[in-house]
């Protein structure tokens, strides 16, 4: 079985898709982890995959569809692969479909997180980190026990440069551009399903994994 996972920035589609990983044994390919490790590789591709990831610049498209796609032609889990974070534009999930295709497979399931932004803004900008471990705390929904200050190292947490309300809005704005095409295209094909993600985690990963079982079983019917 092959799963897309896709959702706004903060919605959770991380810790969702470990969870999901874990209770199927998908294959997790995260498009960022899977970049990382192509640039560690050794190979030409891994090269050129350096060369724009320590310059800054943005890895160009076709380049993050020939590297995920190598991932998942290659992947050997009976159970399938979970996609997160790829594709993310209409041109890679078309090059996705022809890959699978050509492969003799198919996707089999798109999971949409839906959070409205106001919401995904309040997630985001309330995060703090701390500098030395890395540990992230939420002024509103996982507070340090002295406000600012990392529970473990004393330190005073900082907010990411990236976590910032005018920063959140344009990488919104910019997924909402890129995304609602991507809706409609796995809407019209049926495989599309609409998960609510303002509830706990816990709520949230219980409702995709009865969403994964009822496709199971009509695999399996």
């Amino acid at each position: 079985m092959n799963v897309v996972l896709f959702g706004p920035p903060g919605a959770g589609k991380g810790t969702q898709a470990e969870r999901l990983a874990a209770k199927f044994a998908f294959l997790h390919l995260s498009s960022g982890d899977v970049l990382r490790a192509e640039r560690k590789s050794g190979t030409e591709l891994g090269a050129r995959v350096a060369g724009y990831m320590d310059s800054g610049a943005l890895v160009p498209d076709e380049i993050i569809v020939e590297v995920i796609l190598a991932r998942v032609l290659k992947a050997d889990s009976k159970a399938g692969v979970l996609l997160d974070g790829f594709p993310r534009t209409l041109p890679q999930a078309r090059q996705l479909d022809e890959a699978l295709v050509g492969a003799g497979s198919r996707l089999d399931l798109v999971l949409s997180i839906v959070v409205p932004d106001e919401l995904i803004v309040e997630r985001i900008t309330g995060r703090r980190m701390c500098p030395s471990t890395g540990k992230i705390y939420h002024v509103k929904y996982l507070p340090p026990k002295q406000a600012g200050i990392c529970d473990e190292t004393g330190e005073e947490l900082i907010q990411r440069k990236d976590d910032t309300e005018e920063v959140v809005k344009q990488r919104l704005a910019a997924y909402h551009e890129q995304t609602e095409p991507l809706e409609v295209y796995y809407r019209q094909q049926g495989l599309l399903v609409e998960v609510d993600g303002t509830r706990d985690i816990g709520a949230v990963a219980q409702d995709m994994g009865a969403i994964v079982e009822r496709h199971l079983g009509r695999e399996n019917s």
